[in-house]
């Protein structure tokens, strides 16, 4: 069976890498050394990974990422490479389900902040994974969005979300939409049907799980 999270966070390992620690990424106050800190504490700190949900750990999760943003950039890397053992969102049954979403779209917030970026063609399965994980992902971002929003990716289905009202219609590969719901619309190519006060503010919402 493929493990797409494994081939993305080796991907986004290999960039990084090659990238150096000061490359751009799409988040404006992150640059690569900052990614990949990101991802560390998510794995092996979970006091400070709490800090993005919680607003009492914030300023603790905010010093944890900065201490281990300081390590070696290679070292540094190499931790975004080898999940640890004992963190459960790595082990095989949880993996595909707790990683590929954030895995893809760190690989995207460095590919796309290169002027000369253009989307990947993914593998059939991949596109599938990703696409299972668009219904929940649409019901959270967009639950208080004040219309009804139908949201289709080719060869793959549509599902709904949003308050109601008037409706819009959103149109991309999965790989595309997960990058919109995101919280990444910036970057995001896909297509939005409806009126254009909706569409202007779906364009600019804050989105993300």
């Amino acid at each position: 069976m493929p493990r797409y999270a494994d081939t993305e966070r080796q991907s986004l390992a290999d960039l990084l890498l090659a990238l150096g620690p000061d490359a751009p990424t799409i988040i404006p106050e992150w640059a690569a050394r900052d990614l990949a800190a990101h991802l560390v504490v998510r794995e092996r700190r979970p006091d400070a990974a709490a800090g993005l949900l919680l607003p009492p750990l914030r300023e603790h999760g905010a010093r944890v990422q900065a201490t281990v943003a300081a390590k070696p950039y290679p070292a540094l890397v190499e931790l975004v490479r080898r999940p640890p053992r004992w963190n459960p969102m790595t082990l095989p049954p949880v993996n595909e389900l707790a990683n590929l979403t954030e895995f893809f779209v760190h690989h995207e917030d460095v590919r796309r902040a290169r002027p000369d970026w253009q989307p990947r063609e993914l593998p059939a399965g991949q596109r599938a994974a990703l696409w299972k994980r668009i219904p929940t992902m649409a019901r959270m971002a967009l639950r208080r969005f004040p219309a009804a929003l139908l949201i289709q990716a080719p060869d793959h289905g549509e599902t709904t979300a949003g308050a109601g009202g008037e409706q819009v219609r959103m149109v991309g590969s999965p790989g595309e939409l997960i990058m919109f719901l995101f919280g990444r619309q910036r970057v995001a190519r896909v297509q939005l049907v409806g009126p254009a006060a909706l569409t202007d503010r779906l364009r600019t919402a804050k989105l993300g799980i």
